[in-house]
């Protein structure tokens, strides 16, 4: 007797065939487009207490959010391989621009951080926020995994140039951020502990050379403040001792939606932007700032799914150092906000008020739903 072979009629297979759904044709990963469509919508409304019930604040950042996903959906668009061809050109782009900053760039409050053309102002160093990881990864991923020491080096460079570029506008904390979404990437390619542990001993046997020669001296004293809020309380303190202010006169309830005194009142600085989750804090108190949370952690949970579920090296790459990266964003505002870490400038994704920073943000997100519907462009 022979082999028994389980076929399914033509027939059938023909009534389960499916047409795509419009989401499907978008190349649009469903969970989590609804994620950041709440994110978003928290955004706004803790924006219209925190700007002083503005609705010109918060139309104004809607348009960046309109602005934004039209990007992450155009980025979702574009398949992994014309990712991959196209990030070292991305990359030497951003590089040349980074140069034309300091010959040619224009200067605000101290920092030449700007591009003018047409009219048009624009900050070299977002476009790099993504160029980094994706030259790094591009050059990590037809290799063997875990990387060899010589390409360690390698992506080392890749990522350093740039970094060492936006520190002479200066921009440490846009450095150090660029600098992490490419360490990021080797991260996940697997690079061995040995190069982790060595890392930290030669930062922290770089950190005294650094305070002496490298920090400019506004960078020592927020170092310093961080350390002791109390030694200036009307000067370099009044941010973080305020922010801290708004943080514990919360504590579970909160006051209410726009009954904070700190923030209604000006006392917290920023309030609006960098320190925007200190008015969430005083007014929706800690079940608030829960709910953020909550909606953050299920962002990185889809996005590190989604790297585990990639099909390529490359992808998988891209994934891991664009959620981490995302991670790094809201712990350093979180902490610079909770006088943890230096102020440096970092806005709270999605939330605070801002432009290049939703764009870029949600352009990374695009890249995250091209590489969730990869297999999908594979099979249709």
């Amino acid at each position: 007797m022979g082999d028994y072979v389980r076929q399914m009629p033509n027939q059938g297979s023909q009534d389960m065939a499916r047409t795509p759904g419009i989401a499907m044709r978008l190349h649009i990963d469903v969970p989590l487009l609804l994620l950041l469509l709440a994110l978003t919508a928290y955004g706004l409304f803790v924006l219209y207490s925190a700007s002083g019930q503005s609705m010109d604040a918060v139309v104004r950042q809607g348009r960046y959010f309109l602005l934004a996903y039209v990007g992450m959906i155009a980025a979702a668009q574009i398949s992994l391989q014309s990712y991959a061809r196209w990030s070292p050109w991305l990359y030497l782009a951003g590089v040349g621009m980074l140069v034309a900053v300091i010959f040619a760039g224009v200067g605000a409050k101290g920092a030449q951080r700007w591009l003018e053309v047409g009219g048009f102002r624009f900050q070299p160093s977002e476009i790099m926020k993504l160029g980094v990881p994706l030259a790094v990864a591009w050059f990590l991923a037809d290799r063997t995994l875990p990387p060899r020491f010589v390409f360690v080096l390698g992506a080392l460079v890749i990522l350093g140039v740039p970094a060492a570029l936006i520190l002479q506008q200066p921009d440490l904390g846009t450095a150090l951020l660029i600098a992490a979404s490419g360490l990021f990437v080797l991260f996940v390619a697997g690079i061995g502990w040995r190069y982790i542990f060595g890392a930290v001993v030669l930062a922290i046997a770089s950190a005294w050379p650094a305070w002496l020669f490298v920090l400019k001296d506004y960078q020592k004293q927020r170092i310093l403040t961080m350390l002791n809020p109390q030694s200036d309380k009307l000067g370099a303190g009044w941010n973080i001792i305020q922010s801290k202010t708004a943080i514990g006169s919360g504590g579970w309830e909160g006051k209410g939606w726009m009954q904070g005194t700190q923030s209604q009142l000006d006392f917290l600085p920023e309030s609006h932007t960098d320190f925007i989750i200190a008015v969430l804090a005083e007014e929706q108190g800690l079940r608030g700032v829960l709910v953020l949370l909550s909606l953050y952690l299920l962002i990185l949970l889809r996005g590190f799914w989604i790297g585990v579920q990639a099909q390529t090296s490359f992808g998988r790459l891209m994934a891991g150092s664009l959620t981490l990266t995302f991670f790094v964003y809201i712990f350093v505002n979180m902490g610079m906000v909770a006088g943890l870490l230096p102020v440096v400038g970092v806005p709270l994704p999605l939330v605070s008020a801002g432009g290049t920073s939703i764009v870029t943000l949600m352009g990374g997100f695009g890249i995250l739903m091209a590489i969730s519907t990869e297999q999908r462009r594979v099979t249709r």
